[in-house]
């Protein structure tokens, strides 16, 4: 049952780093999850210390990536509009993966701009605002790839930690 907790956990582990970048997904939320179930393993011992911190910093991330680009955009005068162009270009990015691994800067931009050039009439302005949609939208995936990975690394530590246990087989 450890193993399959194990296996379970590195896979949520890794939803949560593609949840960095998917709007769909919750990264790190899900990535506490694969936590979880780590310390659901009769090899690691309880730490709910360990546990509660984690949430708390997951809840408040997420709770982030909502304010940070709503910030980014008002203060440089972007509006929904650019909000939503963004959102639609990370989907073009991943969708269609023209540019490769630039696609997921390039597109999230150009669609800010379209979402700005649509609301607005003002080219310069509608740039300005789109470069804050973009902005707000590159500060809050940083900020959950960030942690998706920490707590990958802090699920690999654990694991490194408790081998022993977790592979009574293989010691």
């Amino acid at each position: 049952m450890d193993i399959l907790l194990l296996i379970l956990g590195f896979l949520l582990m890794l939803t949560g780093i593609l949840g960095s970048f998917l709007p769909v997904l919750p990264g790190p939320p899900i990535s506490w999850l694969g936590l979880l179930l780590l310390a659901l393993t009769r090899a690691v011992p309880d730490d709910w210390w360990f546990l509660g911190i984690t949430l708390a910093v997951a809840l408040a991330v997420f709770a982030l990536d909502y304010v940070i680009p709503v910030v980014g955009t008002r203060r440089y005068g972007g509006s929904r509009a650019g909000m939503i162009g963004t959102t639609i270009g990370l989907l073009v990015a991943i969708v269609f993966p023209v540019f490769g691994i630039l696609g997921i800067i390039i597109w999230p931009f150009i669609g800010a701009f379209a979402g700005e050039l649509a609301n607005r009439s003002d080219q310069k302005k509608a740039l300005r605002a789109a470069f804050g949609s973009f902005l707000g939208f590159l500060t809050g995936t940083f900020l959950k790839f960030l942690v998706a990975v920490v707590y990958l690394g802090l699920f690999i530590q654990k694991a490194w930690t408790y081998k022993a246990a977790l592979f009574p087989y293989f010691s």
